[in-house]
């Protein structure tokens, strides 16, 4: 049985830098877990429907099959109600002030979720955030070996409506938001998702998300390791909020193969 503190790991073509990076379209919950949230399984179900960036997966999939060289694709099981592995482990996490930091202690409606309870988050940390945060490091490590460079294509989706936990809701919310790096994101590389997604509507650069994924271990420092954050506004592609996909999810993997092509092609 694959260990769900891992990502579920998809191997590409050897030729590939290009990962796929798919952080938040998990639901399970183990069951250790449960007992220290402290909401009902209905408030519980509503807050995944919520913040699930439900479908990511298959659609990263779909692009991967679709990419003329295949790349790498890594998809995490665990719901982000146990460990947010894109959040900072210290106090660099902006998110911390909306009780939303690696372990969350607050909802969506910043309601309390979990106790702040430092022992159990630190065993929440080690059981997941470490491993998953290891095995990104080293996906990405072993394609700089390969290829010299790692590109993370780092996916997601949000809600057509914001929501009352988000810290910068009055910016657009277009139809794609590209979260880009001043280390890690080139323009080059913001062009050709620009490019890639024109053809799903609006695109914008860091509105209302910001930033993109790095390994900490090369994050600011390592210009070898390249990444662009991809948020699906959700009304694109599915039934709000947490329904099925609708054709549109088509379009947008056909738009995310587009940019893996793009990355594979360019900035060598």
């Amino acid at each position: 049985m694959p260990d769900p503190r891992l990502p579920d790991a998809r191997a590409g073509d050897a030729r590939s830098p290009v990962l796929l990076h798919v952080p938040h379209a998990g639901t399970d919950i183990p069951s250790w877990t449960r007992p220290h949230l402290v909401l009902d399984d209905d408030e519980l179900a509503s807050e995944l429907a919520a913040l699930t960036d439900h479908h990511t997966d298959l659609i990263a999939t779909v692009a991967a099959e679709r990419a003329r060289v295949r790349p790498w694709v890594l998809v995490n099981r665990v719901s982000r109600f146990v460990v947010d592995p894109e959040r900072f482990p210290d106090e660099r996490e902006e998110m911390a002030a909306a009780g939303m930091a690696a372990v969350y202690t607050r909802g969506t409606r910043g309601q309390p979720v979990r106790a702040d309870d430092a022992a159990h988050r630190d065993l929440l940390l080690a059981a997941y955030y470490t491993p998953w945060a290891a095995a990104v490091q080293a996906a990405v490590d072993d394609r700089i070996k390969a290829t010299g460079r790692a590109v993370l294509v780092d996916v997601h989706s949000y809600s057509t409506t914001p929501l009352p936990y988000e810290l910068h809701a009055d910016g657009p919310r277009p139809a794609v938001c590209l979260g880009a790096d001043p280390v890690h994101t080139p323009s080059w590389l913001v062009a050709a998702a620009e490019t890639a997604f024109a053809a799903i509507g609006s695109v914008a650069v860091n509105s209302p998300f910001a930033g993109t994924y790095v390994p900490l271990a090369h994050y600011g420092t390592d210009p070898r390791v390249l990444s662009v954050m991809i948020e699906i506004r959700r009304d694109g592609y599915m039934a709000e909020p947490g329904g099925a996909p609708t054709p549109g999810a088509a379009r947008v993997a056909a738009a995310l193969a587009h940019l893996v092509d793009a990355a594979m092609e360019s900035g060598t």
